[in-house]
C-alpha cells in the first residue's frame, strides 16, 4: 500500500525549465506510505501513545466517516463571489461543486464532469497549470481503465455521443494544421514538464453539463472543445489523471476561456482547497470583499497564472526577495529556485524545535523532523507580493511514514533549477481565484463548505502534524478497484455537501 514520493507531479506544458522534470523508473523507485487522518497505521500510531480521538474513530466507508471528511455543512454553498457583468450566477459542474484530493492520483484535486450526448462521466483532475481538456479516447497507450461497475465511463467515445463532432484543420483553435494530414480532425500533442509526459490525439467539440449555483439551479449544457485522447506517457499511466485532465489555464481553449467567450459566466474562476482534502470550484466567481489580491503578471508567449512576490516572512525573520512564481493546481508541492528555496527552508529549520531527520533518498523533501510527539509548533510561512498582499501558508509541511509507528514531518518545498511554482500544498486552507477578466489572482482563508466560519483556523490545529496528511495509500496492483472505491468516494463527498 504506497504512493510514489519520487514522482511528486509537475503538469505544466512543458515551455520552460525542463530541469524540473524528474526521471527514474516508477516501477523500482523507493517509496513510503502516506496516511489518511483516519487510517488504521496512524490510529495505532496515536492510540499507542495513550492518545483518542475525540467523538471515537469513524468506520471507514460509514456515514460519519464522509461526514467527518467534510466536517462542514451539508448544505451547498453559494459562492460569495461578486455580481460578473453578465448578472449571471456562476457555475459549477452539474454533478456538483466538490472537489477531492487524492495522494493515490498524483495528490491533485479531482472532481465529476459529464460529457456528451447521452452523458457519459469522468473523474478529471483539475490543472490551472495546462489549457486543454482531454479525456482518454480510443486509448493505444493509457492507463487501464476502471471498471463499468463504478458508474462512470471507461473512455469516451465520440461515435457514441451524437453532439460530438470533430474539429477540422482549419479551426482556429488548430495549432497543428501541418501535421494534419486530413481536413476531417485537428491533431493535438501537450508536453508536460513531468519527465516523458504527454498526452495526444485528437480534438473534439461536445456538450459539458454545468449546474447554476443560486436558489434555484438549473442545468446547462455548454458547447466546448475537448481532446479526444490517444495516447498518454509518463505520469498519466501510472499516477496522475487517469481518467482525464480538465485544464483550467489562460489560454483560449480552456473551459473557463469558452465559458466567457459564450457569455454564460464572467471570465473568472475559484478553486477552494480544504485541509480535510475537500474542496470546490465554481466558474464566474470573482472575488469577495475581503479577499487579498495582487496582479497576474501574464507572459503573452506563454501565459500562465504569475505573480510577483517581493519579500517572504518565516516566523520572525522577514526579508525582501523579488520573484515571479506560477500558481499551478497540476502540481503536487511546491517547488522553488534559490535565492526563494534557500532561504525559506534554512530560516524555518533555524525555528523549529524538534530533531532533523536524517537524509533519505526516498523523500524529495530536504527537511524533515522526527514525530515523537503529536504536534509541535512550527513557524509562519508569508508570502508578501508587489502590491503588499500577504499570502499566508496555512501549513507547508507534510506526514510521512517512515515504518510502522514512525513518521516524520516534512516541510514539503522541492528545490528547482529555475521554476518557481506554488503547487496545491501551498494553497490548502484557501479560496484562490483566477480573475482574468481583471488580470487578478485573490484569496483568503475559507471553510470551502461553510463560509459563515471561513476565518476559524486554530493555530495550533494548523500545525498539528498527525492532522497534515489527509489522504489514501495507493495499491498500485488494483488500479481499477482503486479508481472505483474513489470514485464512490467522490460520489459520497458530493451527497454529504449537498
Amino acid at each position: 500500500m504506497t504512493s510514489q514520493l519520487q514522482s511528486t507531479l509537475l503538469l505544466l506544458p512543458l515551455f520552460a525549465a525542463a530541469a524540473l522534470g524528474r526521471g527514474g523508473d516508477a516501477s523500482t523507485a523507493p517509496s513510503l506510505e502516506f496516511h489518511h487522518r483516519f487510517s488504521a497505521p496512524l490510529r495505532r500510531w496515536v492510540e499507542a501513545r495513550g492518545r483518542a480521538l475525540p467523538g471515537g474513530w469513524p468506520a471507514p466507508g460509514s456515514a460519519a466517516y464522509v461526514a467527518a471528511l467534510a466536517g462542514h455543512d451539508r448544505h451547498r454553498a453559494v459562492s460569495a463571489a461578486g455580481g460578473s457583468s453578465s448578472d449571471a450566477p456562476p457555475l459549477t459542474f452539474a454533478e456538483g461543486n466538490a472537489t477531492l484530493k487524492v495522494s493515490n492520483l498524483g495528490f491533485l484535486h479531482y472532481a465529476l464532469v459529464t460529457v456528451g450526448t447521452p452523458g457519459q462521466t469522468f473523474m478529471v483532475a483539475l490543472d490551472t497549470g495546462s489549457d486543454l481538456f482531454w479525456l482518454p479516447c480510443q486509448c493505444d497507450g493509457c492507463t487501464p481503465p476502471a471498471t463499468a461497475a463504478s458508474g462512470s465511463a471507461t473512455f469516451y467515445i465520440p461515435g457514441m455521443s451524437s453532439t460530438s463532432k470533430a474539429v477540422p484543420c482549419n479551426s482556429n483553435f488548430c495549432d497543428l494544421q501541418k501535421e494534419c494530414s486530413t481536413a476531417l480532425q485537428c491533431p493535438y500533442k501537450m508536453v508536460y514538464v513531468s519527465a516523458g509526459t504527454s498526452s495526444s490525439g485528437f480534438l473534439v467539440e461536445d456538450v459539458l453539463y454545468l449546474s447554476t449555483e443560486n436558489a434555484h439551479p438549473q442545468i446547462l449544457k455548454a458547447q466546448i472543445m475537448l481532446g479526444c485522447g490517444q495516447t498518454q506517457t509518463g505520469s498519466f499511466l501510472d499516477a496522475a489523471a487517469p481518467n482525464g485532465l480538465f485544464g483550467l489555464g489562460i489560454d483560449e481553449v480552456s473551459v473557463p476561456s469558452i465559458l466567457a467567450q459564450k457569455g454564460l459566466t464572467s471570465n473568472s474562476f475559484s478553486m477552494c482547497f480544504g485541509r480535510d482534502g475537500i474542496g470546490r470550484i465554481s466558474f464566474g466567481d470573482q472575488e469577495s470583499s475581503d479577499q487579498e489580491e495582487t496582479p497576474l503578471d501574464i507572459n503573452r508567449q506563454h501565459p500562465t497564472y504569475a505573480i510577483t512576490i517581493s519579500g517572504i516572512t518565516v516566523g520572525n525573520k522577514p526579508t525582501d526577495m523579488d520573484f515571479i512564481t506560477i500558481f499551478d493546481t497540476g502540481t503536487s508541492f511546491t517547488y522553488l529556485a534559490d535565492p526563494a528555496y534557500t532561504y525559506i527552508t534554512q530560516s524555518f529549520h533555524a525555528q523549529v524545535q524538534a530533531n532533523r531527520h536524517a537524509a533519505d533518498s526516498r523523500i524529495p523533501f530536504e527537511y524533515c523532523y522526527d514525530l515523537s510527539e503529536a504536534r509541535f509548533p512550527i513557524p509562519d510561512i508569508i508570502l508578501r507580493t508587489v502590491t503588499g498582499s500577504m499570502f499566508p501558508v496555512i501549513d507547508p509541511g507534510q506526514v510521512i511514514s517512515i515504518q510502522e509507528h514512525e513518521y516524520v514531518y516534512c516541510l514539503a518545498i522541492v528545490k528547482s533549477m529555475k521554476l518557481n511554482i506554488i503547487g496545491q500544498n501551498f494553497m490548502t486552507g484557501l479560496r484562490v481565484v483566477f480573475d482574468r477578466e481583471r488580470k487578478i489572482l485573490g484569496w483568503k482563508k475559507f471553510n470551502c463548505f461553510s463560509p459563515s466560519t471561513s476565518e476559524n483556523y486554530s493555530p495550533q490545529e494548523a500545525r498539528n502534524p498527525a492532522g497534515v496528511s489527509q489522504l489514501r495509500p495507493l495499491n498500485n496492483s488494483a488500479p481499477a478497484a482503486l479508481y472505483d472505491s474513489l470514485l464512490l468516494m467522490l460520489i459520497l463527498v458530493h451527497l454529504a455537501v449537498n
